[in-house]
C-alpha cells in the first residue's frame, strides 16, 4: 500500500483575527528582532530569542490575515475588501474550484462556495520563516525559557509545515511539499516539542520518492522504522524501493527479509522480494526458505502457498508450482488465484509445446501431430480451472481475466468438439457483456 496521509493539523493556538499590515512593517519588526539578537549581551537572554520567534511568526500570518478554510464566499468578501487580479475555474485532483487571486495568496472556493484552499503567493519576510521561528524558540529554551513556554510554540511550528505542505501537494507541487512535510518532522522531533509528528515523516520520504529524492526518501522512511513506525509493514517495501534506485540490491534484499519475518502476510514485501529475485534470478530457494519461514507464522494462509507456486513457476518447475497451488486449495477450496494459477501452468506448458512445434522442419510431420495432440490436451487441462476461478472469484479483474482466456481456449479447441464452440460462444458474451 502506497499512500499519503493526508489529514490538516489541528491548531495548537487560535488564530487572532487583525487586519493585514504592510510587507515593510513586518520587515521591519524582524529586522529590528534580528538586530537584537547579534547584539552581544542581548543575544545571552531567552527574551531576546522569543521576541525574533514572535516576530517570524507575525510575519508568517500576516499575508492570511482573516483568511481561513472554511468561510464562504460572502462571509470572505466582508472580511477581506480586496478585489482579485484574477477569478478562473481550475481543476484538481479531478474536483473543480474557483480560484482567485490575491496580492498575497490565491484562495480556492469549492463546488459548494466554501473556501478550501489558501496559497501563500507573497510572504511578507522572504525565507523558511516557519524554520527561522523553530531556531530562535529552540535558542530561547537553551537560555533558560521555560519548556511549558516552549513545547506549545513548536508544535504550532510543525502544524503550520503540515498544513502547508498539505496545500502544497493539493496543488500539485510534490518538491515543495516534501520539502514542507520535512520542515514538520524536524520540528515535531526538536527539544523541548512533545508531541511527535509521524505522518510528517511518512510524507517527507513518500513524496520524495515522487521526486526521486531517494536520500531523503530512506532517511525518513528509517526514521519512521526508529519511531517505531511501520505502516503495518510497508516501510520495509518502501525501503526496498529506495535502495534499488540507488542500485543497491543487497539493502533492498535486506530490508524485504527482515519486513517478511515480522510482517509474513503483508503483500507488498512478498511481491517485491519475489520480483527481486526473479529480477537478479538467483536462487529461488532463498525466497521459499523465508516463505518457509511466514508459513510457520501463519500455517492457514494459502496466499503465501499461491506465492510459493509462482516462485517455481517463474522458473519452470511446474511440478512443484501445481503441488504449491494444490496445498493452498487445501486451506482454502474457494481461493481463486490457487486456481488461475493452475491454469497458468498449462498455458506455460502450451507456450513450450508451441516453441518446440515452430521449430520443426517441414518433413517432420509425424512429430508435428504428436506434439498438436499433447497441446490439444494441455489446452484442455487449463478450462476447468479458469472456469472454476470465474466461478468463486469476487474480484472483476480476475473475472475478466479467467473469462478471456476461456474465450481464447475455446476458439483454439472448436475443431476438436462441439462443445468448445459452444464455450466459445458462451465466454465471447459474456467478455462482449452480451
Amino acid at each position: 500500500m502506497k499512500k499519503l496521509f493526508l489529514a490538516l493539523a489541528l491548531a495548537c493556538t487560535l488564530q487572532v483575527a487583525y487586519a493585514q499590515k504592510p510587507d515593510a512593517e513586518m520587515q521591519k519588526a524582524v529586522d529590528k528582532a534580528l538586530a537584537a539578537a547579534q547584539d552581544a549581551k542581548k543575544a545571552t537572554k531567552s527574551g531576546t530569542w522569543m521576541n525574533l520567534a514572535k516576530a517570524y511568526m507575525a510575519a508568517y500570518a500576516n499575508p492570511i490575515a482573516n483568511i481561513a478554510p472554511g468561510i464562504d464566499k460572502a462571509t470572505f468578501a466582508m472580511m477581506n475588501k480586496e478585489q482579485p487580479a484574477s477569478v478562473s475555474s481550475v481543476v484538481l485532483d479531478g474536483q473543480n474550484f474557483e480560484k482567485h487571486e490575491l496580492s498575497h495568496v490565491n484562495v480556492y472556493f469549492n463546488e459548494a462556495g466554501v473556501l478550501a484552499i489558501v496559497e501563500v503567493t507573497h510572504p511578507s519576510v522572504p525565507g523558511d520563516i516557519l524554520g527561522e521561528a523553530a531556531k530562535a524558540y529552540v535558542k530561547a529554551f537553551e537560555l533558560g525559557a521555560k519548556e511549558k513556554d516552549i513545547d506549545p510554540k513548536l508544535q504550532e511550528i510543525a502544524n503550520n509545515y503540515y498544513n502547508d505542505a498539505f496545500t502544497a501537494y493539493q496543488l500539485g507541487d510534490l518538491a515543495k511539499a516534501s520539502d514542507l512535510f520535512k520542515g514538520a518532522s524536524d520540528v515535531a522531533s526538536t527539544a523541548p516539542c512533545s508531541v511527535k509528528n509521524d505522518d510528517a515523516t511518512y510524507n517527507t520520504a513518500f513524496t520524495a520518492v515522487a521526486t526521486k529524492n531517494y536520500t531523503r526518501a530512506e532517511e525518513y522512511f528509517n526514521k519512521c522504522l526508529a519511531n517505531g513506525y511501520t505502516s503495518e509493514g510497508n516501510i520495509y517495501a518502501n525501503l526496498s524501493e529506495c535502495a534499488l534506485a540507488k542500485a543497491d540490491t543487497l539493502a533492498a534484499k535486506n530490508y524485504l527479509a527482515t519486513g517478511l519475518t515480522a510482517y509474513p502476510d503483508n503483500a507488498s514485501i512478498l511481491t517485491s522480494l519475489i520480483n527481486l529475485y526473479l529480477q537478479t534470478k538467483e536462487d529461488p530457494a532463498k525466497i521459499v526458505e523465508l516463505l518457509d519461514e511466514a508459513k510457520k507464522a501463519m500455517p492457514d494462509n494459502p496466499s503465501l502457498f499461491y506465492v510459493e507456486g509462482n516462485i517455481y513457476a517463474g522458473i519452470k518447475d511446474f511440478d512443484k508450482a501445481l503441488a504449491a497451488y494444490e496445498q493452498a486449495l487445501k486451506i482454502d477450496e474457494n481461493y481463486d488465484m490457487a486456481y488461475y494459477g493452475k491454469a497458468n501452468i498449462a498455458l506455460k506448458k502450451g507456450e513450450a509445446i508451441v516453441d518446440e512445434m515452430n521449430a520443426l522442419d517441414v518433413r517432420e510431420w509425424k512429430k508435428y501431430d504428436e506434439l498438436s495432440a499433447k497441446l490439444t490436451e494441455v489446452y484442455e487441462s487449463a478450462i476447468a480451472p479458469f472456469e472454476k476461478c470465474y466461478e468463486v472469484s469476487t474480484i472483476p479483474e480476475v473475472k475478466a481475466a479467467a473469462a478471456d482466456y476461456l474465450k481464447r481456449l475455446n476458439f483454439q479447441l472448436r475443431s476438436v468438439d462441439s462443445k468448445y464452440q459452444a464455450g466459445y460462444e458462451k465466454w465471447n458474451a459474456i467478455v462482449n457483456g452480451e
